[in-house]
């Protein structure tokens, strides 16, 4: 596996120098500001990922300040008592993303983010502490006890929300197979924790934020003029 400078250089060599690499790279929030986001900022960002799976963002986007009236701001004490009638009126409601699993999926990440926001005292403060060398863990456990919130929908809403953090799409899986890291798509807990070792490696090698790492992975290979990377 290479070290990270060595991927490094051959980002730079590939977009035109370090600072074109690591132009596009988001800075995580601190933990005092993750923590204080409200529950129902996270619900909001869950569900939009969840909408926006599947379809394009742009059609979420256009629709959102209908979905955010049509949920009850994302109240999370409010949409854990939808049932019956009230699901239903949501699927009929031309505000929203008329799809029954979707709105079914954002009513039960209701039920999981207030029961996590009692026991934590806040589900940002949950995100907040969990540290990042085990982001694979954080992953799996959204993965586990949310729902539709597995896979990169749930990386991407972290990312959203400031969660330091590494999203595996295309290119940065294309690099870890060419690190020798994984085979292909992680897809087993087995090797989601080499993806989490690796990180660890070239966190501890680099001191730069997965955040950074994961857009250098991304840009040291694919397409020479693509700008995109996570």
């Amino acid at each position: 596996m290479r070290s990270f400078d060595e991927i490094l250089a051959i980002a730079a060599e590939r977009k035109g120098g370090v600072a074109a690499v690591l132009a596009g790279a988001t800075q995580p929030l601190a933990a005092a500001a993750l923590a204080a986001i409200p529950d129902d900022r996270w619900l909001a960002a869950m569900a939009r990922g969840i909408f926006q799976a599947g379809i394009s963002w742009k059609v979420v986007e256009a629709k959102w300040p209908g979905i955010e009236a049509a949920f009850a701001g994302f109240d999370p004490g409010r949409l854990a008592m939808f049932e019956g009638e009230r699901i239903d009126a949501l699927v009929s409601d031309t505000r929203v993303i008329r799809s029954g699993p979707k709105i079914v999926a954002i009513r039960d990440n209701a039920v999981f983010v207030q029961g996590v926001a009692r026991e934590c005292g806040g589900f940002g403060r949950r995100i907040a502490d969990w540290p990042v060398n085990d982001f694979a863990g954080l992953l799996a456990w959204l993965g586990k006890n949310g729902s539709r919130l597995g896979g990169s929908t749930g990386a991407y809403m972290l990312r959203h929300m400031g969660k330091e953090s590494y999203v595996l799409g295309p290119d940065v899986v294309a690099r870890l197979v060419a690190e020798g890291v994984i085979d292909g798509p992680p897809t087993s807990a087995k090797a989601m924790a080499s993806v989490q070792a690796a990180f660890n490696q070239w966190q501890a090698e680099s001191r730069q934020p997965l955040n950074v790492i994961s857009r250098v992975l991304a840009q040291s290979i694919g397409a020479v003029g693509s700008g995109a990377g996570p």
